[in-house]
């Protein structure tokens, strides 16, 4: 069953479809509408262009009772452009349901207009996370008669510390309602809220063969003093996104690290004399893309948990099999294809030999690439900035984006990754971005009131 006309849509809907020009459903939709049109919980994989919006507003509109003024579906987004885009497809689809509301409610914008909208009651609300918490705090959004909820990119909503949040809104809806999750990826976490929030739910994950799990080795025989012009190439190259580059001691991770710096690489240096807050910095910036190149050890990397890593670099080859297999699984997780590249000289030939046996197969050799002088080096696509405020003094990721989307200006693309530790808070800023985002948190004020901010690192 491909065809929309298959599925038992009321008529109006179908008609919306037709106007729109959706006529067959893709994976994602053929997959998870039947269970969702049943009133059955879904978690579903489902990537940007997926077809997820349509599928879920689809649920929403069937559930409607549009004769009842009150609020019956709820759609949680993390920024106030996935909002609006989700409002927009869920209005076109309800073109010919007679007068149903869809109200959208982000951060970033006075609080006055929201509460004037609410005062006649909508029929489906989308919003972020941290307005629709204030506006249940106030008491001007009732959740008692929600059918549906659909918490809608997931994983970005976490990753940019919307968590609490999150808990906090669904404990204000209906225990006897539908639940939807959409995720681009579907890590640990998003399976703990699952757990937590759905019941016997349908786990839908639409894979392409791009999408299969897959680790790529290759390893490069290569002189010990040729090593670093080695791995530059590499890099080059390939230039991943985010990288970590193993070393066996704490003093070639030193080296590496300054000679990569040298060389105007957004690189950090990851070892065990770091302390605690350091590392936690460290592995904040490596996390949220404004850093590319984290150099580690084995001991400094434990703990190290990246849900996206694309590329591992073996600088030394692992003096043990099991050493290098825990290594390369950092990557090609969820779904996403990983590399592995290993540089060997050949004094380390004999390791090489231990890892091939313990794989079961032989090992891929490559040649070197030419070093391309011309290329630019790896440089981050964010910058973190710090909050000397954090859960203790009830900060939260919705304050901090409603004041760099709201006062600020900067789209909500801009705003990366946000982490809330008890005394500091972190957030990554699109670089082009940092500048006026820095300006703007150092003058204006956050929930009222004025905190300490700096740039982490140069």
């Amino acid at each position: 069953m491909t065809a929309f006309s298959d599925l038992s849509l009321i008529e109006p809907l179908q008609r919306g479809l037709v106007e729109v020009g959706y006529a067959e459903m893709t994976p994602v939709q053929a997959a998870s509408l039947p269970a969702i049109l049943a009133g059955r919980d879904v978690v579903a994989e489902a990537k940007t262009g997926s077809g997820k919006t349509a599928a879920f507003a689809l649920g929403l509109l069937s559930t409607l009772d549009a004769s009842v003024v009150a609020l019956q579906g709820l759609v949680l987004c993390p920024t106030r452009e996935l909002a609006d885009q989700v409002s927009r497809e869920i209005r076109r689809l309800a073109r010919f349901i007679p007068n149903v509301k869809v109200l959208t409610l982000c951060g970033g914008v006075p609080l006055r207009p929201h509460l004037a909208s609410l005062a006649h009651e909508p029929h489906l609300v989308v919003g972020t996370p941290g307005r629709i918490l204030e506006l249940i705090q106030k008491e001007a959004l009732p959740l008692k008669g929600i059918k549906l909820l659909v918490l809608d990119e997931a994983d970005r909503m976490l990753d940019m510390g919307f968590a609490d949040d999150l808990r906090s809104i669904i404990e204000a809806t209906p225990e006897q309602r539908q639940t939807l999750l959409f995720s681009a990826t579907i890590p640990a976490s998003i399976r703990e809220i699952s757990r937590d929030l759905q019941r016997e739910p349908l786990d839908v994950t639409v894979k392409s063969d791009a999408d299969e799990v897959l680790i790529e080795q290759t390893f490069f025989e290569v002189e010990p003093e040729q090593k670093l012009a080695a791995l530059e190439a590499l890099l080059l190259l390939h230039r991943p996104e985010a990288v970590v580059v193993f070393c066996n001691t704490r003093a070639e991770v030193r080296t590496v690290a300054a000679e990569l710096d040298v060389r105007h690489f957004a690189v950090l240096a990851l070892h065990g004399e770091l302390d605690q807050r350091e590392r936690e910095e460290m592995l904040v910036r490596f996390a949220n893309r404004s850093c590319t190149v984290l150099v580690a050890s084995d001991v400094a990397a434990r703990g190290l948990d990246i849900a996206d890593l694309p590329m591992v670099i073996n600088f030394d080859i692992a003096a043990d099999a099991d050493t290098h297999l825990h290594r390369i699984g950092r990557t090609g997780r969820a779904g996403r294809r990983g590399m592995a590249l290993t540089l060997c000289t050949p004094r380390e030939s004999g390791r090489a030999n231990l890892i091939e046996d313990r794989l079961g197969q032989t090992l891929q050799w490559g040649r070197l690439p030419p070093l391309d002088v011309e290329a630019a080096p790896l440089a981050a696509p964010f910058v973190t900035l710090a909050i000397d405020a954090g859960r203790q003094d009830k900060l939260r990721p919705g304050d901090l984006l409603g004041a760099l989307t709201g006062d600020a200006g900067l789209p909500g693309t801009a705003v990366g990754k946000i982490d809330v530790f008890p005394t500091r808070t972190y957030v990554a800023i699109a670089e082009e971005w940092h500048q006026k985002a820095l300006q703007r948190l150092r003058t204006g004020k956050i929930k009222g009131r004025t905190f300490r901010i700096r740039r982490i690192g140069r």
